[in-house]
């Protein structure tokens, strides 16, 4: 079994790779921060000798790197899981954020994975098999004071999540838009907020293995996790 995963060199994204690499799977990593990806792949092939770990750093907000990426996996194979979870968090108001912020947050958050989706999805309608995972967010769900652009690009992810869903039906590829809220990631380090106040990564990975775990006929569509003590 083949597993992709972008933005995989910490936080969701590496808590994902390491619960498939638990289970002997080939697992093929992405991120945009080359030192970090490395120090994840050394780790991974230390902690599980029994799967085959690969990485490659590409920044998937980029088309032609998207590109030159997907190349690379499709050269190991047809993959049978798309975890699409780099992105990247920055907070503001839409009537003070920088010029730029929708811009940046759309091609961090939304056309990553458009990309790599639409270039590793032919192979997978081929063979009438697959899963993608879309890494949203609960700002995906609802505004929220200071999410401006993120939580648009999140809403927009969502959306491109849903329309592929019916897409894929009649292709035997599921979909499941995985909809977390505050997870004690970097983007909360040094925030001040208890960590125990939090979800873990390693909570949002174990429910993602559990979701593709189903057989051919269950698909879950939405994966919403909040705290137990709801969202900050």
């Amino acid at each position: 079994m083949i597993i992709v995963v972008t933005g995989a060199s910490k936080g969701i994204g590496k808590s994902i790779a390491r619960v498939f690499a638990a289970g002997k799977a080939t697992v093929l990593l992405g991120s945009r921060g080359e030192t970090a990806l490395y120090h994840t792949l050394q780790e991974m092939q230390t902690d599980y000798p029994q799967a085959t770990v690969k990485a490659m750093p590409a920044d998937f907000s980029v088309k032609e790197d998207a590109q030159r990426w997907c190349n690379w996996v499709l050269g190991q194979g047809v993959p049978d899981i798309l975890v699409n979870n780099a992105g990247r968090f920055v907070p503001g108001s839409i009537h003070e954020e920088a010029d730029d912020a929708l811009d940046t947050m759309l091609r961090q958050n939304l056309f990553s994975a458009y990309y790599v989706t639409r270039l590793l999805l032919p192979a997978m309608m081929a063979r009438r098999s697959g899963h993608i995972f879309n890494i949203c967010s609960i700002a995906s769900l609802q505004a929220y004071p200071n999410g401006g652009a993120y939580s648009i690009s999140k809403h927009a992810l969502l959306g491109f999540s849903r329309n592929l869903r019916e897409e894929m039906k009649p292709f035997q590829v599921k979909v499941t838009a995985v909809i977390p809220g505050a997870v004690y990631t970097d983007s909360w380090a040094g925030s001040g907020i208890d960590p125990r106040r939090l979800m873990e990564a390693d909570d949002i990975a174990r429910m993602v293995f559990a979701a593709a775990s189903l057989g051919p006929a269950a698909c879950v569509e939405d994966i919403v996790l909040r705290p137990q003590l709801g969202d900050l």
